[in-house]
């Protein structure tokens, strides 16, 4: 292709883009030509037809509109390519948005097929549980910030969401940031001849070819029963484990054989700035160079355990594999193996390898009456990034195409917390610091000070947008109320609150969970399961909810395990934190703060 320089410059910055989109070179300089000149000129080629609807149908709300071809369309010819403008772009809460705009709402009740007729809140959840059968989404995978990355939703104009769906489409329509312009539309393109009158369509689980996932994604438009589907998924295979991960060696353990012989002062190397300010003990100090010390604190992921075998006299704060632990997605597997995790894990599933098991489940207790409120997490990103509640199954789905996630039962009667500021019950959770010494034996602790997080609005089981209701990390939040109350403020109120609960009894409930999770991720060998490592110490963050059984007794649900957790609290409210752990882990002292699990 002769290309002018302006075109030159217009490759420079969207050739990748196009490139992994899959538009073809051909389309290329047309496309350029309809951007700079802002030509939108579908009306010359397809025309949008009104689709009646049986009324038993009606509730369903598919779009309104189908577009057919008005004239031949051949896929060779470069002058195909078509710009379709974006009639609303939005984060996945879009409800505020909508409260501020009744002529969006309108048009989006035109698209979708819904009377006009209901009270304006009405409408807007009307909308909201059907938007998913119109919306798609693109992400920035370059930006420079998590945040910036998380994935944009757009709903397409009239035009766009004509285009029905097909599992053998003549047309392809992909997202495409503009970026002279900073406005992002979508191009649709034929991809076979295309004969007059002919219905334009397009695939909607495109990519997608395993069978039972394409007909999950599917379902938002092509109803599949999937209740014939086990609702316990089989346990997955080595090459599960070690997927997306980066490879990490096993240490030679003929070279850690024996006892460690200690000095009285062990020299600490830690990329985490708060054991160098706090870890303040005589038996510890802080060196510059990890070749130098002794202990070796890395906020990094940590791999080569087999070289470090070869300095015998080091310790590491991470153990081989761990990842059963500290990935959701693994931990949720991993704790399977216990028929106990019944009690403590909430019912998960990974929303690609076993979305088949999860359909099953949501369609049976869909059909015997019971809540489907679910919430959906991605595998590895903290600060409650890309979360989502719901009980649309559409909703999951669709959320399910944005990155690997799993899918949650929502813990719909937490036990609360009265909040006289916030008139009313609110949600916790606890944070227990766990602490691992060895797993053959297994060896563990954790931290007796549990910390604290609060929501700042009384829990109800709705507005599932409303962050400070459903979540309870407020770091991240902008101008949000941080409650901060140690763990023996806690008690007091507990006492209080609950009388008929003693602490001590949910507690015992807490530890044999904790017990129970690591023994569950030692069971199996690695890479399914935690590697034995005599040089290995870790510290991980256990986060925890209480809920009401039916009976009425409390029972804690792990919601997660982080690893390098921030420890700024327990520094604050606990200055000798790390002196405490260090002196347990690395010269095995008993001391009044960490109890043996």
């Amino acid at each position: 292709m002769g290309q002018t320089s302006e075109m030159t410059a217009f490759l420079n910055l969207h050739e990748d883009q196009l490139v992994s989109a899959g538009v073809p070179e051909q389309f290329w300089q047309t496309l350029y030509t309809k951007l700079v000149n802002q030509t939108f000129n579908t009306s010359e080629y397809f025309e949008l037809l009104k689709v009646e609807q049986d009324d038993e149908e009606n509730d369903k709300h598919h779009p309104s509109l189908i577009l057919r071809a008005l004239k031949d369309i051949n896929k060779c010819n470069a002058q195909h390519i078509y710009l379709i403008d974006h009639a609303w772009t939005y984060k996945i809460n879009g409800k505020q948005q909508l409260l501020e705009h009744d002529v969006l709402i309108k048009r989006l009740c035109n698209i979708l097929n819904i009377a006009f007729n209901l009270d304006k809140k009405e409408l807007i959840d009307k909308l909201l549980d059907n938007l998913w059968k119109i919306n798609n989404f693109y992400s920035i995978s370059n930006a420079k910030d998590v945040e910036d990355r998380l994935p944009i939703w757009y709903i397409m104009d009239e035009v766009g969401t004509a285009v029905t769906h097909s599992n053998h489409p003549n047309c392809r329509i992909v997202p495409f940031v503009y970026i002279n312009d900073q406005i992002t539309y979508s191009i649709l393109f034929p991809i076979e001849d295309i004969k007059e009158a002919e219905i334009i369509t397009r695939d909607f689980a495109e990519g997608i070819t395993e069978s039972i996932r394409r007909e999950a994604i599917l379902l938002p438009w092509v109803f599949k029963s999937f209740e014939s589907i086990d609702v316990n998924p089989p346990m997955p295979d080595e090459e599960y484990f070690l997927s997306g991960h980066i490879k990490e060696s096993l240490p030679d353990l003929s070279k850690l054989e024996g006892k460690k012989v200690l000095g009285n002062v062990l020299k600490v190397y830690s990329q985490y700035s708060l054991i160098n300010i706090n870890l303040n003990s005589n038996k510890f100090t802080i060196v510059d160079n990890p070749d130098d010390a002794d202990i070796l604190w890395y906020t990094e992921h940590f791999k080569d355990f087999k070289k470090l075998s070869c300095s015998p006299e080091k310790f590491i704060n991470q153990f081989p594999f761990e990842y059963v632990l500290t990935v959701k997605d693994l931990l949720c597997i991993t704790c399977r193996r216990k028929q106990t995790a019944l009690n403590w894990l909430p019912t998960s599933y990974n929303l690609i390898t076993e979305i088949g098991h999860f359909v099953s489940y949501f369609q049976k207790r869909d059909k015997e009456g019971f809540d489907n409120f679910w919430i959906v997490k991605p595998y590895n990103l903290a600060r409650s990034l890309d979360i989502h509640i719901t009980n649309n199954l559409d909703y999951i789905l669709r959320v399910s195409l944005t990155g690997p996630k799993i899918v949650q039962k929502y813990i719909t009667n937490p036990v609360l917390f009265y909040r006289p500021e916030c008139n009313g019950r609110v949600k916790f959770d606890i944070r227990y610091v766990l602490l691992l010494e060895s797993v053959k034996p297994l060896k563990a602790y954790v931290y007796k000070h549990f910390f604290l997080r609060f929501a700042n609005k009384p829990f109800e089981l709705n507005d599932f947008e409303e962050y400070e209701k459903h979540f309870t990390v407020m770091n991240y939040i902008e101008n949000a109320d941080l409650k901060h109350m140690k763990y023996t403020d806690f008690l007091l109120n507990w006492l209080v609150q609950y009388p008929d609960y003693e602490w001590d009894t949910v507690e015992k409930l807490i530890f044999k969970m904790l017990k129970d999770i690591l023994e569950c991720a030692i069971i199996e060998e690695p890479p399914c399961g935690i590697a034995h490592n005599p040089q290995s110490r870790a510290l991980y963050a256990a986060d925890i909810m209480l809920e009401w059984t039916e009976d009425k007794e409390i029972e804690p649900k792990i919601l997660e395990i982080n690893f390098t957790p921030d420890c700024k609290r327990a520094c604050d409210y606990y200055p000798q934190f790390y002196e405490d752990i260090f002196r347990v882990l690395f010269f095995n002292e008993s001391v009044d703060t960490v109890i043996p699990l």
